[in-house]
């Protein structure tokens, strides 16, 4: 194996002085001088017409600057995901949303904003606008919402009724005959919850218009450069005329900004075009959880066929998902689901149904894994059940119908590496698979077990999804890098490994590597972070970057030592003959001011090196800069997860105890092994809350009952099970240097590999998760 000089290594993250002393901005913190504090008026009602709003009242309140409507607001339709500037040309985007209107479809939805001199003032002034409301009829369950009697939440929807955009449909193989052909069948129905991201951060944006009408964003954005394209379109200027930047960094994102922060940035600009100064929106926790995307829940439906000797030979996935008041990725996380859904096994015989149902609850959009983790929940419990019908131990059965490289696949791009044998191997080892029948005494109340789930994900949005980057490298005068890349730090360590990449491709220390990020006027375009794509997809722009700066090094070096350009190599920040013993640096001055085409210092010595530093001035001198451009349309490759779980199950509570996860990926070359099992153990613990005790639910006004961290289970660190992040190395040839994506990946099998470790202590089935306490206890109760 190779060795390298700069990734692979747990560098310290350079963004960590700044986070660990409190000095780190993020858009909560950022101010600008005489600015406004602006606060949003929301729906009571789930469904409902405004027949009047009254403002005037506020108007004349003291402080008040600015009162924002569907009246005197731009009415351009538009899609606050970033769906608006990545849909691939054969499908077309839906667009359903306007900063305000005169219908309200969800409790929380906005209807109007105020911007006064201070949060108090403005609060103050939101009860004060009078409107009038003529409620419609609601409907909360996606099922319930496709019946011919239900109301229309948005008119034409040419899918079906209230389902928008398109029916994904992933055919594969021929399905009928591959079930008349089966021995063993099963077949089931598996229910999902709501649940949302509770990022640090709520959503945020501070908003400046010039008086050139230029206006400036800073905001908690996951995707600076397609928000800008939303903004533009949403304003009507010319993109060149927004600039959406990171302040920079951002307090997490798991999906819930893939486009713009809910409305922050367009009622934040709106606001400031109304009062003529710059405007700071920032939900409160409550805000953030009614008003933002969640993940999908909704209904997973599946039907596996398999010969005798366990090989998988039909499958048939359909999925229903709520997608809540507005499309958001209502359409893309169906087609996630399915093309992940069937990409894990190798079944000649395989199909996908799916789509996302308009209801009157919050939008639900992006969150990490989009779509996967609600399809592995169902696969992975229906291998499980096909493993105990077959009478094979589950592992087996898996080992025996995984995808391997080359197999054929639903996928637009071929499987080129998996490690996930060798995942399933380790993580086995790791939580002793091989005693899971022999933990419990008879009669014990608290009876333990131990499940597996496998699954795959991307590495990025394309071929599914416009999905490119770019990023320049300039060789300074003083031989440091100074790196531009246009995707933000949402906390996955992105500041540290474009670095690393970057300084391992050119030949020089990470501490010679600065990078400008997340600013739309200062980095060329890139799609944002997103789809576990940034190492991966940015990565790869950031290594030809520097690849081709490091050519242009390189020749002109050639001619400075008089050697061929493909005789020299870079190592420390020193250009070099391969092949010879490296010789002094400039004896000399220090400043090399000898004339290109000679490979004799100003000493008169003979030389076989020169430094990158005494390279770059040497050419500056001769009005010339070393500058590298990455321009990448990523490939994919697919990174591969094995996760087992330990739970403890308490008989007379209900309880389920997660004691330890073993999740092993494969990653594919670790750029930083830190943060890679950083993301790893990340995403375990959410995977844990998906299937233990994290769910939004609305009462029968349509109000979310879980809209604050007090009232949503979120797991805690005394919750947090043993997590152990094994790394599995199956290089990709895709990724830059290897690498594969690894943001989401913790999340996808983990719910699972609990349910059938709960199902392995108990012998009860679960279809539906959260596994809490009342419906564990209510299915031991009645087993009794």
């Amino acid at each position: 194996m190779k060795e390298y000089d700069v990734i692979g290594k747990n560098v310290r993250r350079l963004d960590a002085a700044e986070k660990a002393t409190g000095t780190a901005t993020f858009s909560t913190d950022f101010s600008l001088p005489g600015m406004l504090h602006g606060k949003v008026l929301r729906s009571p009602y789930p469904h409902a017409k405004i027949v009047s709003i009254d403002t005037a009242e506020a108007e004349k309140l003291p402080g008040v600057k600015a009162v924002a409507t569907y009246q005197n607001t731009p009415r351009e339709i538009f899609n606050t995901s970033a769906t608006m500037a990545f849909t691939v040309p054969a499908l077309e985007p839906v667009l359903d949303q306007y900063i305000f209107d005169n219908i309200v479809r969800y409790v929380g939805d906005e209807v109007a904003a105020v911007a006064a001199v201070s949060e108090k003032v403005a609060e103050a002034a939101l009860e004060l606008i009078k409107v009038e409301y003529e409620e419609l009829p609601a409907i909360f369950d996606p099922l319930e919402a496709m019946e011919p009697g239900a109301p229309d939440i948005h008119p034409n929807c040419s899918a079906g009724k209230n389902i928008p955009g398109e029916i994904v449909k992933i055919p594969f193989g021929d399905v009928d005959k591959g079930f008349v052909e089966s021995d063993v069948v099963f077949e089931g129905r598996f229910k999902l919850p709501v649940q949302k991201q509770a990022q640090l951060e709520t959503q945020a944006a501070v908003a400046q218009v010039g008086a050139d009408g230029k206006i400036t964003v800073w905001s908690t954005t996951q995707t600076p450069h397609p928000s800008r394209s939303i903004l533009a379109k949403v304003f009507g200027v010319p993109e060149s005329k927004v600039r959406v930047l990171n302040p920079p960094y951002v307090g997490g994102g798991f999906g819930v900004r893939i486009g713009l922060s809910a409305k922050a940035e367009p009622i934040a600009v709106a606001l400031a075009k109304l009062a003529g100064k710059p405007v700071k929106v920032v939900y409160s926790r409550e805000d953030d959880f009614i008003a933002s995307d969640t993940r999908h829940g909704g209904y997973v439906s599946i039907k596996l066929g398999s010969k005798k000797d366990g090989t998988f030979h039909a499958m048939e996935l359909k999925g229903t998902l709520n997608t809540g008041a507005y499309c958001s990725f209502g359409c893309e996380t169906p087609g996630v689901m399915g093309a992940m859904g069937l990409a894990v096994y190798r079944v000649p015989n395989q199909s996908y149904y799916g789509h996302s149902v308009y209801t009157n609850t919050s939008p639900a959009g992006a969150m990490r894994g989009f779509g996967n983790p609600q399809a592995m929940f169902a696969i992975e419990s229906a291998v499980d059940m096909m493993a105990e019908k077959l009478g094979m131990d589950p592992l087996e059965l898996r080992l025996k119908n995984i995808m391997q490289v080359g197999d054929p696949w639903c996928l637009p791009y071929p499987c080129q590496s998996t490690g996930l044998a060798e995942c399933i191997e380790k993580g086995a080892g790791s939580i002793g698979w091989d005693n899971r029948n022999s933990l419990n005494q008879p009669g014990a109340k608290k009876l333990r077990g131990i499940g597996a789930g496998v699954g795959t994900h991307v590495s990025n949005a394309w071929p599914f999804c416009v999905d490119y980057d770019n990023a320049y490298l300039a060789v300074q005068q003083d031989g440091s890098i100074h790196l531009a890349a246009g995707v933000p730090d949402i906390g996955t360590g992105t500041s540290t490994t474009l670095p690393q990449l970057a300084a391992e491709a050119l030949g020089v220390g990470l501490g010679e590597v600065s990078l400008t990020f997340g600013d739309t006027a200062t980095t060329p375009f890139d799609i944002g972070s997103h789809a576990s794509r940034t190492c991966y997809a940015a990565g790869t722009a950031v290594v030809a970057a520097a690849n081709d700066a490091r050519r242009q090094v390189l020749e002109y070096a050639g001619d400075f030592l008089n050697v061929p350009p493909e005789r020299l190599d870079i190592k420390g920040s020193v250009i070099y003959i391969t092949g010879q013993e490296l010789g002094e640096q400039c004896a000399g001055t220090g400043v090399c001011q000898t004339g290109a085409g000679t490979s004799v210092c100003e000493t008169g010595e003979k030389r076989n090196s020169v430094s990158l530093r005494d390279l770059a001035y040497h050419a500056h001198l001769r009005n010339k800069q070393f500058i590298g451009v990455g321009r990448i349309v990523p490939g994919n490759a697919p990174p591969w997860q094995a996760h087992f779980a330990e739970v403890e199950v308490d008989t007379e509570t209900g309880q389920v105890k997660v004691l330890k996860v073993a999740a092993a990926h494969d990653v594919g070359k670790a750029i930083n092994p830190c943060i890679v099992e950083g993301q790893i153990e990340g995403g375990v613990l959410m995977g844990v809350g998906y299937a233990t005790s994290e769910e939004i639910t609305y009462d029968a006004k349509g109000r979310q009952l879980h809209n604050s961290l007090h009232k949503y289970m979120l797991p805690t660190a005394e919750d947090a099970p043993e997590i152990d992040a094994i790394v599995v190395e199956a290089s990709d040839p895709t990724g830059p240097f290897g690498a594969k994506g690894v943001g989401e990946t913790g999340l996808v099998p983990t719910a699972g590999a609990i349910a059938n470790a709960v199902y392995n202590a108990t012998g009860i089935r679960f279809y539906e998760i959260p596994l809490t306490e009342e419906k564990v206890y209510r299915a031991l109760k009645q087993r009794v």
